[in-house]
């Protein structure tokens, strides 16, 4: 059984985290290099994990996903992850404040193939979530929230009403680099995040449960 000290260093041990690189199943070569371009960007901190990439394929191919949607683009790394694996009618609505931000992913999406899948709203994503709503968008299989925390409880209650019954939602960064259990910490983002882990852990419209991958991921499948 592993202690409470194994996992901490688990979560921490570069020599680990490396061991867990060389067992991970190939990168696609524009996954990669959308990765590198990305990674040294003023805001690359932004882009998820390699390993994470490799969690939300993994997670849309086991439910079978067509139709998801993503809430928080920057430069397509996971839109890119998940378009791969999605079939060749699946589809993504990816939600981003910044044309400028998506535009550095689109040439690589379109060398691997998948640009097609991709269906990009610019604009804050509170007012394209409500429209998908009025539009009455058929239900997706699965929503990724990885945008500005200050609005994460509403999309995440934008994400249970348009996620279908069993279907599955993610939510990333629910450690705030470590934040949430300093309790002198009361910065509002850190409070939002905070608040939601709360709320979600006692949310019986979902079965849930809060991972250590990246900086904590949050998996919610909506209950029929």
């Amino acid at each position: 059984m592993a202690t409470r000290t194994t996992r901490a260093r688990a979560l921490n041990d570069e020599s680990l985290y490396a061991y867990l690189q060389s067992k991970e199943p190939p990168e696609h070569p524009e996954l990669t290099k959308l990765r590198e371009v990305t990674r040294a960007m003023p805001r690359g901190r932004m882009q998820i994990a390699p390993e994470q990439g490799h969690f939300l394929a993994l997670l849309a191919r086991l439910i079978g996903a067509r139709r998801t949607l993503e809430i928080g683009t920057f430069t397509g790394y996971s839109a890119l992850a998940v378009a791969l694996a999605l079939p060749a009618d699946g589809r993504i609505i990816a939600c981003d404040i910044s044309e400028e931000w998506v535009s550095i992913g689109r040439p690589f999406w379109q060398r691997a193939g998948v640009a097609d899948k991709i269906d990009v709203r610019i604009g804050p994503a509170i007012e394209t979530l409500q429209r998908l709503e009025r539009e009455r968008a058929a239900s997706f299989d699965l929503v990724f929230i990885d945008a500005d925390k200050e609005n994460m409880d509403g999309y995440y209650e934008a994400a249970l009403r348009l996620v279908r019954p069993g279907g599955l939602i993610i939510l990333d960064n629910m450690f705030q680099g470590g934040r949430v259990t300093d309790a002198g910490n009361n910065d509002f983002r850190t409070n939002v995040v905070r608040d939601l882990n709360s709320k979600i852990a006692a949310d019986e419209r979902v079965d849930r449960v809060l991972v250590p991958i990246g900086d904590g991921m949050t998996l919610a499948r909506r209950r029929s």
